[in-house]
C-alpha cells in the first residue's frame, strides 16, 4: 500500500470524500444540519490550509532571499523581474480574451432555466473599486512583520528582493546571514514534507464538506454553465502546454508529469497556495535552478493566475446574460482591460475573484445579485481555477528559467533528482541529522 504514488492517494481520498458527503448530504436532507456536519468535516482540510499559510511566508521570503543573494546583481534581479512580468502579463491577456470568447460563443447564460436573484440582493461581498493608486500602495509593505502576518505575498517578495540585492551587494560580509538563511529554507521544506503527509486526508474532508451541504444535485443545475467553463479551460490548457512546447520543446510533458501530484492537490482543496511547495519540488527535479524558481512562483502566485483571470470576464458575461443585458464589443474590451489591472493581487485573498467580478459588475450596472446564481457551485469552478493557476505558474517558471539559461540540460536534471531522492532517503533513515 505504502508502494502507491502520492497523487493515486490523492485520486482515492477525492473519490472517497464524494462517497461520504453523498452519504451525509443524503441521510441529513435538513441543509443547516449538513451545514453543521460537514463543518466538523471541514476541519481537516481547514487545518491542512492553515498549516500551508503558515508556511507560505517563510518560505517565500528564505527561498527568494536566498535565491536573489545567489544572482550575484541588481542587474540580474531586474532582468529575470521583466522576463516574468512580460510572461505574465501576456498570458493573462489571453486567458481573459479567451474568457471572453468562450462566453460569447457557447452564451452560457442565454435561455437558463432558473430562477434569477432579484437585482436588490446583495452578495455581501466588499467590492470598493480597484483603483491603480490602491495598487501600487499595496505593493509596498508598511511593515515587514504585518505583510509576513497577513499573507500577503507581493509585499513579502518586494522585502525579499530589496534584502536579497542588498546581501549580494555585501558579499563576504553577509556570507553568514545568507548561510543561515538558506538553513531556515531547509528547514521550511522539512516542515512542509511533515504538513505534506496530510494531504490525501485534506483532499477527502474538503470534498467531503462540498458535496455535503451541495449535493450532487447542485452540479446537474449548473451543468451547462459548469461544462462551458471546463471546456475553456481546457482549451486554456491547451494553450499553456502549446506555449511551453514552443519554448520547452517535448520537455513539457516531462514537467506536467511532474507536477500532476500539485495539481491534483490544487484541484481538490480548491487552493492553488496549497500546492506552492510541491510545484517548488516538482521544479527542482525539472532543473530549474532554485534561484529562479524562488523567484519566480511567488510573483506567479500574484501576477500569472490564469484560471482565475479567465473565469473572471467568463463569470461577467454569464451574469449579464442571464438577465438578458446585451454588452457591446468595446464595452467588453473595456470590462477586459479593467480586469487586467483590478485582477493583480488577489492572490492570498479568499474567492478573491468573486470579489473582482462583484467590482466588475458594479461598474457596468449588472445586476450584482447574479453572484448569487454562481456562488453554490463556485467551489467545484475554484478547483479548476486553481489547478490551472498552478500549470500555468510551473509552465512559467520553466519558460523564464531557460530564458536564463538556468535550466539543466535532461542528464543534469536526472542527475539532481538521484541526488534529491538520496538526501530524502538519508533524512527518513536519520531524522535527527537531516
Amino acid at each position: 500500500m505504502r508502494k502507491l504514488p502520492p497523487a493515486l492517494w490523492i485520486l482515492i481520498a477525492m473519490v472517497i470524500g464524494v462517497l461520504l458527503g453523498h452519504m451525509v448530504h443524503a441521510s441529513f436532507p435538513d441543509i443547516k444540519v449538513a451545514s453543521e456536519i460537514a463543518g466538523y468535516i471541514s476541519l481537516v482540510s481547514d487545518v491542512f490550509l492553515r498549516l500551508i499559510k503558515m508556511l507560505i511566508g517563510p518560505l517565500v521570503f528564505s527561498t527568494l532571499v536566498v535565491g536573489i543573494a545567489h544572482m550575484g546583481d541588481a542587474a540580474s534581479v531586474g532582468r529575470v523581474f521583466g522576463k516574468s512580468l512580460a510572461w505574465f502579463v501576456t498570458a493573462s491577456l489571453v486567458s481573459l480574451v479567451l474568457g471572453l470568447i468562450m462566453a460569447n460563443l457557447l452564451q452560457p447564460g442565454a435561455n437558463l432555466g432558473l430562477p434569477l436573484p432579484d437585482i436588490g440582493s446583495s452578495a455581501n461581498l466588499a467590492t470598493s473599486k480597484f483603483t491603480v493608486k490602491d495598487f501600487v500602495t499595496h505593493l509596498v509593505p508598511k511593515s515587514f512583520a504585518e505583510s509576513m502576518a497577513n499573507n500577503e505575498i507581493l509585499q513579502i517578495v518586494v522585502f525579499s528582493m530589496f534584502f536579497g540585492v542588498a546581501l549580494a551587494s555585501l558579499g563576504e560580509k553577509a556570507r553568514t546571514l545568507i548561510n543561515a538563511i538558506d538553513e531556515l529554507s531547509h528547514a521550511m521544506l522539512k516542515i512542509t514534507g511533515y504538513v505534506m503527509k496530510l494531504a490525501p486526508l485534506a483532499v477527502m474532508a474538503a470534498m467531503a464538506a462540498t458535496v455535503a451541504v451541495n449535493g450532487l444535485g447542485i452540479l446537474l443545475k449548473f451543468a451547462v454553465f459548469m461544462g462551458d467553463f471546463y471546456i475553456s479551460l481546457f482549451l486554456l490548457w491547451g494553450l499553456l502546454v502549446f506555449a511551453g512546447y514552443i519554448f520547452l520543446g517535448r520537455r513539457v510533458f516531462k514537467l506536467l508529469v511532474l507536477i500532476k501530484e500539485a495539481f491534483l492537490l490544487s484541484f481538490a482543496t480548491a487552493s492553488s497556495e496549497a500546492a506552492y511547495p510541491k510545484i517548488l519540488d516538482a521544479l527542482d527535479r525539472f532543473g530549474v535552478k532554485r534561484k529562479i524558481s524562488s523567484f519566480v512562483m511567488p510573483m506567479g502566485y500574484s501576477f500569472n493566475l490564469d484560471g482565475s483571470m479567465m473565469y473572471c470576464t467568463f463569470a461577467v458575461l454569464f451574469i449579464a446574460q442571464a438577465y438578458d443585458i446585451h454588452l457591446s464589443l468595446g464595452t467588453q474590451v473595456t470590462m477586459l482591460l479593467i480586469l487586467m489591472l483590478t485582477s493583480k493581487g488577489m492572490a492570498g485573498v479568499p474567492r478573491a475573484s468573486l470579489v473582482v467580478i462583484a467590482a466588475t459588475l458594479n461598474q457596468f450596472d449588472i445586476p450584482e445579485a447574479g453572484l448569487l446564481l454562481i456562488l453554490g457551485v463556485d467551489t467545484f469552478l475554484d478547483m479548476g481555477r486553481s489547478a490551472t493557476n498552478a500549470v500555468g505558474n510551473s509552465i512559467a517558471t520553466a519558460v523564464v528559467a531557460k530564458w536564463e539559461g538556468e535550466l539543466m540540460s535532461e542528464d543534469d536534471a536526472a542527475a539532481n533528482v538521484k541526488a534529491l531522492d538520496s538526501e530524502a532517503q538519508a533524512s527518513l533513515a536519520h531524522p535527527g541529522h537531516s
